[in-house]
């Protein structure tokens, strides 16, 4: 299975799947996180921001997906994902696909601003700091029209969403999966 979470940048992807992944792999189900931040570091480090380099860094972060989710890793995708096509593409493309738009108004984000990205975002145009391409500000994300699952992180307590998560994976994993690894969780 791959799960592509989606949103803003600050919305709690990265959060929800490491508790999410936690608590899989506390079931005997194995897990991984695919974070978009961790990754553009090493495996995608060459893509800058453009549509066409976004596009691609969702590409090979779903190619790595689909190749630990072939061996029976659940997998997430954190990324912030913008573009409806791409994430079509993606769910197309692999088996047992689930797109989550993990959701939060853009004033709390502003408010949280984990990153100081916001803060950068929102600086006056000409300020040397200034970024142009903060998805959500100054760049586009489109809403999923019809996500497999909606959370919204600024409505709800982080673990009311991650238990969300979960219970939306735990539905949706092939019928024998769970019942194999825990089996061989015990015979170990």
């Amino acid at each position: 299975m791959i799960i592509q979470l989606c949103g803003l940048s600050g919305a709690g992807k990265s959060t929800l799947a490491a508790l999410v992944k936690n608590r899989l792999c506390g079931e005997g189900i194995p897990a991984e996180i695919i974070d978009g931040d961790d990754y553009r570091t090493m495996l995608c480090r060459d893509l800058g921001f453009s549509k066409a380099d976004r596009a691609e860094n969702i590409r090979r972060l779903g190619f790595v997906a689909s190749k630990l989710s072939a061996h029976g890793i659940v997998t997430i995708i954190s990324a912030i994902n913008p573009c409806n096509e791409i994430r079509a593409e993606l769910a197309s493309s692999y088996k047992n696909v689930h797109t989550v738009f993990v959701d939060c108004a853009v004033p709390a984000l502003i408010k949280r601003d984990t990153k100081g990205l916001y803060k950068k975002a929102l600086l006056p145009n000409g300020h040397p700091d200034k970024i142009n391409n903060l998805t959500g500000i100054n760049d586009p994300f489109d809403i999923p029209a019809h996500p497999d699952l909606y959370i919204n992180t600024g409505k709800k307590r982080e673990g009311a969403c991650a238990a969300a998560l979960f219970s939306f994976i735990m539905e949706h994993l092939p019928a024998n999966s769970h019942a194999r690894y825990m089996t061989t969780r015990v015979a170990v």
